[in-house]
């Protein structure tokens, strides 16, 4: 897992509080709306995303990019890349 600092993102989805399958139906939502090369960030305190969103991004080819610790405990922050 690459780890990101200062990350700039064009649009963000807050994900706290959500769980299996908000944390991968939700921003895909903002993500159809994103143009090629902009930048998704989702915060998220789930720790299924560390695994469920990179395995999102390999399968629908859109670059996970890596993730930030957060400054509120138990939460991070994770960028996706739209490619096409």
């Amino acid at each position: 897992m690459k780890f990101l600092e200062n990350c700039q993102a064009d649009a963000t989805a807050d994900l706290v509080y959500r769980v299996c399958p908000m944390h991968l139906l939700e921003p895909m939502e903002l993500f159809k709306e994103l143009k090629k090369g902009q930048v998704l960030e989702i915060v998220t305190d789930y720790d299924g995303a560390l695994e469920d969103i990179p395995a999102w991004c390999a399968k629908h080819g859109q670059e996970f990019m890596g993730i930030c610790e957060d400054t509120c405990d138990g939460c991070y922050k994770l960028y996706i890349k739209k490619l096409s």
